[in-house]
């Protein structure tokens, strides 16, 4: 018999907390600290989970290649991630998937209130830290963060300079070490997701699960919007037909789709930019596998939507300060995207608890996991893909021949551009 992976046995457990929940009730609260049992080892890897990939991103950069080109590439992943976790904060805001639902719970909006930031100068030096590791052991995350991708660049430095990448050979061990644990953690989620859901379910009723479908058409309406919106600035950008680009960028997608992993997606988005897209290789071995690290559009939409649902659920209103916590920190906390079974899951214990939001709201995600990962991963793959061909055009490393199909083969020489018509 085929054994079943992660993402079916988490949908299977949902749907039997929900079972659970509805016939025991109230009794199933006794079993509550086995889903938070569940959560906690979760969360204790978070700190290094995050510092460990960003260093080793960042680090693993070249200083020549850190100058103009990184430097231009970065900037876009940056820019593209705002922009969608802007775009997530704005379809959560219009149509409140999550308004309506009554948690019967205040923690969050006392937590959110005891944090409201004064103004955006305030909300911007919040972001610095003052002392590290009082930083990581309070989980500030986004803390975290920022000091990672110092610490990448001067690691990247010093590797260049002293001949020896020692330390960023450490960190990769290091990280695959987190990686293993936070793996073998997961094989737990069937469990203490469906803990979590019959708790839920047996305090709350049925009527907590009704939010999820809005909170899925709402994220896939804010995936559409800015995959076309993604298109167009690449056609007008790289002046090429917008029919053209969609067929040639078929095959990445539905890669993405069908395995909902960016890691596994990589060797086809790797292949098609060369030949398909008309992407210079030297352009593609440096944008696209950087950017399945760091640049996770999907990733950035799906913390920032997710949270503004879940302070909907709780009853929480936010300030102008506190959205712009949400953008920047799901844009940062994006960079950090896990690449283990459960990913989603795993990026909202980020940011759902620096929101001043319970941990255990995410547990109620679960059940279209599998569904947002689609979503998520289609829009962190295409995005890479756009990346590398703006950076190749402005490098002049865009081939149209081979865009337009002219030609079959992608030349082991630089590309020869044409003027497109």
């Amino acid at each position: 018999m085929k054994k079943l992976n992660m993402t079916a046995k988490i949908m299977i457990a949902t749907v039997l907390g929900i079972i659970l929940g509805i016939v025991a009730g109230e009794w199933v609260q006794s079993l509550r600290f086995i889903g938070d049992i569940f959560l906690r080892l979760i969360q204790m890897n978070i700190v290094l989970l995050v510092l460990g990939h960003i260093v080793e991103a960042v680090g693993g950069i070249s200083p020549r290649d850190l100058g103009r080109l990184g430097a231009r590439t970065f900037a876009i992943f940056i820019a593209s991630s705002l922009a969608a976790a802007t775009l997530g904060v704005v379809m959560g805001t219009v149509f409140r998937p999550g308004a309506g639902v009554d948690t019967g719970l205040t923690a969050g909006a006392e937590a959110v209130t005891a944090g409201e930031m004064g103004s955006v100068a305030d909300t911007i030096l919040s972001f610095i830290p003052r002392n590290i590791v009082g930083s990581m052991a309070e989980n500030t995350v986004i803390h975290v963060i920022l000091f990672g991708i110092l610490f990448g660049v001067a690691a990247s430095m010093v590797a260049a300079k002293q001949q020896d990448d020692g330390l960023l050979r450490l960190v990769s061990l290091f990280n695959k070490t987190i990686i293993r644990m936070v793996s073998f953690i997961m094989n737990l989620a069937p469990l203490g997701i469906c803990v979590i859901m019959a708790t839920t379910i047996g305090r709350l009723g049925v009527a907590i699960m009704l939010p999820l479908a809005k909170y899925l058409a709402v994220y896939g309406l804010g995936t559409l919007l800015f995959l076309a919106a993604w298109l167009l600035l690449v056609c007008i950008r790289c002046r090429v037909g917008y029919i053209r680009l969609v067929r040639n960028m078929m095959g990445i997608s539905l890669m993405a789709l069908a395995t909902t992993s960016s890691a596994v997606t990589l060797p086809t988005t790797l292949k098609d930019s060369r030949e398909k897209l008309g992407v210079g290789e030297r352009i593609g071995k440096l944008v696209l596998p950087l950017g399945m690290s760091i640049n996770c559009n999907g990733a950035a939409m799906h913390m920032a939507i997710t949270v503004v649902t879940i302070a909907q659920m709780y009853g929480v209103e936010y300030g102008p300060g506190q959205i712009i916590h949400i953008i920047v920190l799901a844009t940062l906390a994006s960079m950090a995207n896990a690449v283990v079974p459960g990913a989603g899951l795993v990026s909202l214990s980020i940011v759902v608890p620096a929101m001043g939001l319970p941990l255990e709201s995410i547990a109620l995600f679960a059940g279209v996991d599998w569904f947002v990962g689609m979503l998520r991963t289609i829009l962190n793959v295409d995005a890479d893909a756009f990346t590398a061909m703006i950076i190749a055009k402005s490098e002049n490393e865009l081939n149209y021949a081979i865009f337009n199909r002219k030609s079959p083969h992608h030349p082991t020489t630089p590309c020869a551009v044409e003027t497109a018509r």
